[in-house]
């Protein structure tokens, strides 16, 4: 080959190469040109040997990959301004794929393949990206679509499972499957389940326009625990769901048990808001035979802020009746929370202008507030207020709470206390009591009660070491306490004749004591006791010539008395045990005395007392102290040198058990306590000897039963009026002693389950200040029929297996019986005699019997009886409850959803007791 042929094909590859070299310059600007700027190892495929498909190491975050060249392009078509150089190490900044780290796991593989654009994981798959979390049987990742699809896979047996679970926020959707864009937040999502407050939500196709806005088609709507199968729901075919705040729907209608209801709307709203929404409350309609046709208990709840609320409610009657409630509960996180009712019903019985006309106002008020324990260490205010008109719960039309209503006491308390950390320590509280008598209505009220105390100081003890002796424990300690009491009737509370009539004083104390030890089995205890009693409010009696009797007239000022006293005992412990052998079934007694002897001198203050004129001559006097109807009592003017004995037994067993498998015998108490107490008036000249007090306890059947006795024992006689003589009444022809009193208590409560069951508890009957039991029924609210009439566990609930009872019924019983024996003038007779009992009956899971009623031996009759039935319907609630007679009969019926989202859907037709009004 001749060197000019060699040099022109070497000349032609050389060309070859420039314009090669050339056409991928001219390409690689004009894509970066179309491209805006978009970095090339982003936008051209790399070589295979740079992205293969691999493997990915789980929990690792997916990886842009980037080509790091350097390139130098030119153009002389192009402007000087569009020079483009990218240098090495260096990248044109764009936005990212995504806006955060991609997290995510499997249990079996997970596969990246680098030419789909595609991150597989499979079994347990889990995926978490900034605020969302997403788990599912099969996960797929497209981070060139920044999507991700979710979905469910099969078992062995061929069956689905591992269902997606979708989770932004505090939203969550279970579906069947879903599709999800990182960029866009728009999904579409496939059978879709979720849970927003109380309301569970399916839908066949869900389709998410953002985080705010969630489209539905063919949904339903339930507040049953079974979104899959409810046993209702609302069949809605277009929803527009925004999370949190609101679901809209399109034609509604109800189904119950798969079975469509003629229930139906053209469009619905369900609030969805966590936070407290205010709106309308619906009444409920009825019909009274003394009112007439009625609406009640609607009106508007206030949700004024995340601290406290305030609900508004009516009542309206035809006859002109009508009632008004406020109610609002309030509560602080770690510092305190209460609940204030007032409740006002005019009521009207007849027409105006006939006889039987009558008008009556009741009221009533309640007030409870608790303090965090973690709120403060040293202070404390709590409040529990149950105050108003004495017939309230007996009139009321509107709360038919019997145990309320059988109450015949309402009483109240507010209190403050604060403890100062010093040395010695000192307790100071201000408090507020009232207490009503419903039957007499007479009300005693302390406006305020204030108490202050100085903790126990030793002045003879040392700093450090054991205080022993007799001189070492004497010790000392101050107490005050003021009150400004006020006696008053209900026709008279809250008016200034009411405040007219208070009394004032103040009482301080100071006690001194001190123990020891003689003869190592003998504790002596000796003290005497300072009071001193300011008095503002004294009386004066004189006779008045005029009115010609004797005036009682009230002093207003300062005035005091001083008194004091002296007291020793001494106690000991005897053991005693009888054993009777290890083989025997009861293998030893123990009995343990506490026998006491006490000494107590008290000197007569006879200074303090003085005398008046009985009538007009002015020879008959008179002696009385102007401290009478003091708050702290009167000087003592009969001069008291006493001794007093009392004496404490208990019984116990050991017993064999021969359940035990190491055969320990166990210890069985036979009689709890069983007490003796009387005193001997050394000064007195006649009936030194004071009554005998005999009481006892004891528990039987494993700790059930529980007995409690007492009674009365006078030794000496009585003359025909009933007074006591100073004659033993042995000596007058009767036994040793003559029991004047007795009483007995039994209460039994058992069940078909292990332990004592005491009982349903009526929240509504105790905050009104009825019994904590059923033995007087449960109440009845009827602003919330949803409350179950018997007390039930949730959680207990949950777990109780569904099918039918095959021998055994969930039942208990309470028993409580009552005797009471007078004899204290001869009268022999039985005061009172009655048995009172409650009991449930489960029939089948979450259906329930129960009643309440009792028999009155002394009157003869059947005491309050109560019927009730209840059916717990999963998401819905059916009851009855029957008073059949009495002067409380009453019935209501109610069945309803038991959700407070859906209260409104219910049914209830209540028979409210015909009241007497006054």
């Amino acid at each position: 080959m001749t060197l000019q042929k060699v040099s022109q094909i070497f000349t032609k590859i050389l060309l070859l190469a420039l314009y090669t070299k050339l056409f991928h310059i001219v390409f690689l600007a004009f894509f970066l040109i179309i491209g805006n700027y978009v970095t090339y190892s982003q936008e051209i495929k790399p070589k295979k040997s740079f992205l293969k498909e691999k493997r990915v190491n789980r929990n690792d975050t997916i990886n842009v990959y980037k080509v790091i060249d350097t390139l130098t392009i030119k153009n002389d078509s192009l402007r000087k301004s569009n020079e483009i150089t990218v240098k090495k190490g260096d990248s044109i900044k764009k936005k990212p794929l995504l806006e955060g780290v991609v997290t995510r796991k499997a249990k079996d593989y997970e596969k990246a393949n680098q030419k789909t654009k595609e991150l597989t994981l499979y079994n347990e798959a889990e995926l978490y990206y900034t605020d969302i979390e997403l788990k599912a049987g099969i996960i797929v990742l497209n981070y060139e679509k920044n999507e991700v699809y979710a979905g469910r896979i099969k078992d062995s047996l061929g069956n689905y499972t591992q269902y997606p679970i979708f989770k932004q926020g505090s939203n969550v959707i279970e579906p069947d499957s879903i599709r999800f864009n990182f960029k866009t937040k728009k999904a579409l999502v496939w059978n879709s389940r979720t849970k927003q407050g109380e309301l569970n939500i399916k839908a066949e196709i869900s389709k998410r326009e953002n985080d705010s806005v969630i489209f539905l088609k063919n949904a339903r709507i339930t507040t049953s625990k079974n979104v899959d199968d409810p046993e209702y729901y609302f069949a809605v075919s277009k929803v527009k769901f925004v999370p949190k705040k609101k679901v809209v729907v399109g034609p509604t209608h109800l189904v119950i048990v798969d079975v469509p209801t003629p229930v139906f709307l053209p469009f619905a709203y369900f609030p969805m808001s966590e936070d407290n929404t205010s709106g309308f409350i619906v009444p409920t309609p009825g019909q009274s035979n003394q009112q007439g046709y009625f609406l009640q208990n609607g009106g508007y709840y206030f949700a004024l802020s995340d601290y406290y609320d305030l609900a508004v409610l009516g009542d309206y009657y035809t006859n002109g009746s009508y009632g008004l409630r406020f109610e609002s509960s309030y509560a602080k996180r770690y510092k305190f929370n209460g609940r204030v009712n007032f409740r006002f019903e005019n009521n009207i019985q007849s027409e105006k202008g006939l006889p039987d006309y009558v008008k009556s106002k009741q009221y009533n008020i309640q007030w409870s507030h608790s303090q965090d324990a973690k709120a403060a260490a040293n202070s404390r205010f709590s409040a529990s207020v149950n105050l108003g008109s004495s017939q309230y719960f007996r009139q009321s039309v509107n709360l038919a709470n019997i145990g309320s209503s059988l109450n015949n006491n309402l009483s109240s308390s507010v209190s403050y206390s604060k403890t100062f950390q010093t040395v010695p320590q000192v307790n100071f509280s201000l408090s507020a009591t009232h207490n009503q008598n419903t039957n007499t209505e007479v009300i005693n009220m302390t406006l305020p009660t204030l108490q202050a105390s100085v903790d126990r100081i030793f002045p003879f003890a040392p700093k450090d070491g054991i205080k022993k002796g007799f001189i070492k424990n004497i010790n000392f300690q101050y107490n005050l306490r003021g009150e400004n009491r006020i006696t008053t009737a209900d026709s008279l509370f809250f008016k200034p004749q009411m405040f007219r009539d208070a009394k004032t004083g103040f009482q301080h104390t100071i006690p001194i004591s001190t123990n020891f030890k003689i003869f190592n089995y003998f504790s002596v205890t000796t003290g005497a006791s300072y009071n001193e009693v300011w008095a503002l409010n004294t009386v004066e009696k004189y006779f008045s010539q005029e009115e010609n009797k004797v005036v009682t007239e009230d002093v207003k000022g300062f005035d005091a008395f001083r008194t004091y006293n002296f007291n020793a005992s001494i106690g000991t412990t005897i053991y005693g045990t009888f054993k009777f052998g290890d083989d025997k079934k009861i293998q030893a007694l123990r009995h343990v005395m506490r026998p006491s002897v006490s000494y107590g001198y008290t000197p007569s203050f006879d200074q303090y007392y003085d005398t008046y004129a009985i009538d007009a001559t002015g020879n008959t006097y008179q002696e009385y102290t102007r401290f009478e109807g003091g708050l702290f009592g009167v000087p003592g003017k009969s001069y008291s040198n006493s001794l007093g004995f009392s004496l404490s037994n208990t019984f116990e067993a050991k017993v064999r058990d021969d359940e035990s498998e190491k055969g320990e015998p166990k210890k069985v108490m036979l009689l709890n306590n069983l007490n003796f107490s009387t005193s001997y008036n050394l000064a007195a000249d006649s009936l030194a000897w004071s009554p005998v007090r005999v009481s006892g306890g004891t528990q039987l059947f494993k700790q059930k039963m529980n007995v409690n006795f007492g009674a009365t024992l006078d030794p000496y006689a009585i003359d025909n009026s009933g007074r006591r003589i100073d004659t033993y009444n042995i000596d007058n022809g009767g036994s040793l002693f003559r029991m004047t009193s007795a009483n007995m208590t039994i209460n039994y409560g058992f069940s078909s389950a292990d332990g004592d069951k005491k009982g349903n508890s009526s929240n509504q009957t105790e905050q009104n200040g009825g019994r904590q039991d059923d033995l007087f029924g449960t109440g009845t609210n009827l602003n919330d029929n949803r409350q179950s009439l018997f007390k039930d566990d949730e959680k207990d609930n949950e777990n109780k297996n569904n099918d039918w009872y095959n021998t055994k019924l969930p039942w208990d019983l309470r028993l409580a019986y009552s005797l009471t024996y007078n004899n204290s003038n001869r009268q022999n007779e039985i005061a009172s005699n009655s048995l009172m009992v409650s009991g449930n009956v489960e029939l089948a899971p979450k259906w329930k019997v129960g009643f309440s009623s009792g028999y009155d031996f002394k009157q003869k009759g059947v005491t309050f009886t109560q019927l009730r039935f209840e059916r717990d319907l999963e998401s819905w609630r059916m009851n009855f409850n029957w008073v059949p007679f009495g002067t409380n009969t009453y019935w209501g019926f109610f069945i309803g959803i038991s959700s407070s989202v859906l209260s409104d859907i219910k049914w209830e037709k209540n028979q409210l007791p015909d009241r007497v009004f006054r």
